[in-house]
């Protein structure tokens, strides 16, 4: 019987997977980025997207969202509580919760309302309610903990991204992890191997583990990690955590942490609202530290940069988090032979951030920071 049961919820998610989030997601080939990349002579890599910002939602959250509200039910559970900070894992929960008749609640920092209001507005729409804390997805993470455990019986916890106390960072990554088995067989169908390379943003890992994870064990597919460099790695106005964290303990997991000498959380900064949190997924801190994982970082200005670029170039408008694995392309594709088949995870869109953009650069073309700079 319990085999049985577990083929019914497999059935059950594959089919809202299909006919609900819209998967699979295209991998698509960014030609005129490709071109962009191309040196004189006209060779360089070949660039492809797979488009999880064409998930019902906007990106890639809905993959995991579906998937523990369905589990939530079949526990019985009648309420969620869930963390925010972009507000995609907002938006996703609560359409995953109007979906399957479940209440909801949605903690978000003030920070990141003002931020993202728009999401603000869709989490209403659909019927959570959101409820706001002093601060960002740190402090709203850290709050929406606090909910679920003040009700055990009737909470469930649904976590966005991969990280908090066992067995959250397992399942989020496994729910993640149709990203690349997708491209692993969308490759095999168009060019007949595996990429050569696969590149994500690293707020705290969900995304890039989603990639990642049917190719750990192909040591010739290098995988590359890139986070928030805000405004330089030496402003301490920042995110990246795996390159200047140190091992700690946070929400219940141990990873590299962004802390004083004394042990206090620092925070973290972003213009790619859901790329700030001082803490990054456990799996991701192992990978780095096995040599399986490179990681790299991108300004806010940069990640403006390649936001302008891709919408002017593919007509595509990817999210201030994916922003900043497109921005590092910049500096790798100069660095590989021609043909290489690059894979950059476009996991969200950007219409969220459009605003914020437009803001910061008034219309300038990509690289124009020098008129419209990204300030502290």
């Amino acid at each position: 019987m319990l085999i049985i049961s577990e083929l019914v919820v497999q059935e059950e998610l594959a089919t809202a997977l299909r006919d609900y989030v819209g998967r699979e997601t295209p991998l698509y080939f960014a030609q005129r980025l490709t071109d962009h990349y191309k040196n004189e002579s006209g060779c360089g890599p070949e660039i492809y997207l797979k488009r999880e910002d064409l998930n019902h939602g906007g990106a890639h959250k809905i993959n995991n969202a579906i998937a523990q509200a369905m589990i939530a039910k079949r526990m019985g559970r009648k309420s969620i509580v869930a963390a925010t900070g972009a507000g995609q894992h907002g938006v996703a929960t609560a359409a995953a919760c109007a979906k399957l008749s479940l209440k909801c609640t949605i903690v978000m920092g003030t920070l990141d309302m003002e931020r993202q209001a728009s999401n603000v507005l869709l989490m209403k729409l659909l019927g959570a309610e959101v409820k706001s804390v002093d601060g960002n997805f740190k402090d709203a993470t850290s709050e929406a903990i606090r909910e679920w455990v003040g009700n055990l019986e009737t909470n469930y916890f649904l976590i966005g991204t991969a990280v908090g106390p066992h067995p959250c960072p397992s399942m989020v990554r496994e729910f993640q992890s149709i990203i690349g088995k997708e491209t692993r067989r969308q490759a095999m169908e168009r060019w007949g191997r595996k990429p050569d390379v696969l590149v994500a943003c690293v707020g705290s890992g969900s995304n890039a583990l989603g990639l990642f994870h049917e190719f750990i064990a192909d040591e010739d597919v290098r995988m590359i990690g890139v986070e928030a460099a805000g405004f330089g790695l030496e402003s301490g106005k920042h995110s990246a955590t795996l390159a200047k964290g140190e091992v700690g303990v946070y929400h219940g997991a141990m990873s590299y942490l962004l802390q004083d000498e004394e042990g206090q959380i620092v925070g973290p900064h972003s213009i790619g609202v859901g790329m700030e949190y001082p803490g990054v997924s456990p799996e991701l801190s192992f990978l780095k530290e096995r040599g399986r994982v490179e990681s790299y970082s991108v300004t806010d200005q940069e990640a403006v940069d390649a936001y302008q670029l891709l919408c002017r170039l593919e007509g595509i408008f990817p999210a201030l988090e994916a922003s900043h694995a497109l921005a590092f392309l910049d500096k790798l594709c100069p660095t590989l032979p021609d043909g290489a088949k690059v894979v950059v995870n476009c996991s969200g869109r950007g219409d969220k951030d459009a605003p914020t953009v437009f803001r910061l650069t008034q219309g300038s073309s990509p690289g124009d920071h020098k008129r419209h700079p990204v300030s502290p």
